[in-house]
């Protein structure tokens, strides 16, 4: 009992800390240097090491171009070149920046209070569009767009941090087919899917970040090598995801580690996008692994998720509604190891509830596991109230102290990409993270794509450019008219091609 009073005082201490040092970083006035990648030993399952190695500090080669209030900072993105720093000072700017170069650092000066703002005035869609290798974007109040706040479009070794972003629409920050990026000291609140959406990418650190007031807190889907660390994710409908969307490329969700962090009251009613995948979680949910694979859950505060703590569900269960022969929809090898959890479970809804009810139990229990899944493990199953955890044998390891972050030790390469992948990496990076294929996310089903426009690439290459919005049951699609005409009509064939 005093051990577990001590970890309790100590958790609040730490969240205390945590809270105080991510503010002070928000709210800090005048000019940082930038930091970038190590050069740490890489190792199969993460990095050891000293954690601030994880962002050095750049010398900057490139030149330093200053936008003011009146400004355009689209413009200073088409002046600048790769190495170059673009610096904004307060004021707001309504526009959508689009960052097609390499190693192009953005980064915000807040002086006295006053943050420069992007305001999309609900008509604009994203505020920063990547898809340059190398971008740092940092220090920015980012509001009101329709729908992401910052996106990357298969842009690697990036750094997104100390960002202020409030009711953008789908996503908060959302990295798609990225490799080795870096999201930290973050506040996001009013998002309509995932504040934090970690989609199709590998080797990512998301740490000390304050989500709430959103769908999903931090949702890491067919993503692989993930570290989710010191966050405090509260008032969420569901605070921190781990699964798989079939129909998506990228057929796999592995090696995530959700350590050290706050999961805390996330009771908010679901708002999301009807027959979206995120639209299907309970209100009350702390922590989802659905058909996510070697995923560890180690030394969080997981507190007042009136619905459970923590679910554990196979495809099946979660989304019976999936169909891709190609997604293995089991849960393995999920390990439970020291986590403190109280108050969960105590107004149960749905399937939980019926579920418990049998049971002759009107709460809802810490830890809930149904359907498959082989190899899963926990350390003291009688510290928790659980359900389902019949075949969890004893935890084989003792904690994860030796890897320190999952980002690889020197910045992976840009990609190439041939005529013949143009295609290929078009639709990874920009059309699934809405369209999956035999599945709804926030877009029309890509099978439906198919079907409308058997033999007719170019119709697709039109409503890509110029869409209508056609269906009250889906949002609006953005122009995606930034791509290239050779990229257009590359991605339309490779959808009409598209098998599972």
């Amino acid at each position: 009992m005093k051990s577990t009073l001590f970890k309790i005082i100590g958790g609040i201490l730490l969240l205390a800390i945590g809270v105080f040092l991510g503010r002070t970083l928000l709210g800090t006035s005048g000019e940082s240097t930038v930091p970038m990648p190590s050069t740490m030993q890489y190792r199969n399952v993460g990095h050891s090491g000293d954690t601030t190695q994880v962002a050095q500090r750049k010398e900057f080669t490139g030149q330093i171009i200053e936008v003011k209030k009146g400004g355009s900072i689209q413009e200073a993105v088409k002046a600048a070149n790769p190495g170059d720093l673009i610096r904004v000072f307060p004021g707001t700017y309504s526009e959508n920046v689009y960052i097609d170069k390499d190693d192009i650092s953005l980064q915000g000066v807040i002086i006295k209070g006053e943050w420069p703002t992007l305001d999309g005035k609900h008509k604009i869609n994203d505020g920063f569009l990547y898809s340059g290798n190398g971008i740092l974007i940092e220090n920015f109040k980012i509001i009101n767009y329709k729908g992401n706040g910052i996106m990357g479009q298969a842009g690697n070794n990036f750094i997104i941090r100390n960002n202020w972003i409030i009711d953008t629409g789908v996503y908060g920050i959302f990295p798609q087919f990225g490799k080795n990026g870096l999201i930290e000291h973050n506040v996001l609140s009013v998002i309509a899917d995932a504040a934090i959406y970690v989609g199709m990418c590998d080797n990512i650190d998301v740490r000390h970040n304050e989500v709430f007031d959103s769908v999903a807190g931090i949702e890491i889907e067919n993503s692989r090598h993930c570290l989710v660390e010191n966050n405090y994710v509260h008032n969420n409908t569901g605070g921190l995801l781990a699964f798989i969307t079939p129909g998506l490329p990228i057929k796999t969700a592995f090696n995530i580690i959700f350590r050290n962090n706050f999961v805390v009251n996330n009771n908010h009613p679901n708002f999301g996008a009807p027959g979206s995948t995120v639209a299907s979680i309970p209100p009350g949910t702390g922590i989802l692994i659905m058909a996510a694979d070697d995923v560890i859950v180690e030394n969080n505060i997981i507190t007042g998720n009136k619905n459970t703590g923590i679910t554990i569900v196979d495809l099946a269960t979660g989304d019976p509604k999936a169909n891709d022969p190609n997604s293995e929809g089991n849960p393995d090898r999920v390990v439970i190891l020291d986590n403190i959890m109280f108050g969960n479970g105590d107004d149960p809804t749905g399937e939980i509830k019926a579920i418990m009810l049998t049971q002759l139990e009107t709460k809802g229990p810490d830890i809930f596991a149904y359907g498959g899944g082989i190899g899963s493990t926990i350390r003291d199953k009688n510290r928790y109230r659980t359900f389902g955890l019949g075949d969890y044998g004893p935890a084989q390891i003792e904690d994860t102290k030796d890897i320190k972050t999952m980002m690889l030790g020197a910045p992976v390469p840009p990609r190439s990409v041939t005529d013949q992948e143009l295609g290929e990496i078009t639709y990874y990076g920009v059309c699934a993270g809405c369209h999956a294929l035999g599945t709804t996310l926030i877009g029309v089903d890509t099978q439906i794509i198919k079907d409308i426009y058997v033999d007719n690439p170019q119709g697709i290459v039109n409503y890509i450019t110029k869409p209508l919005n056609l269906r009250d049951d889906y949002p609006e699609m953005p122009p995606q008219d930034y791509l290239s005409d050779e990229a257009k009509m590359a991605v339309a064939k490779y959808i009409l091609q598209m098998t599972n």
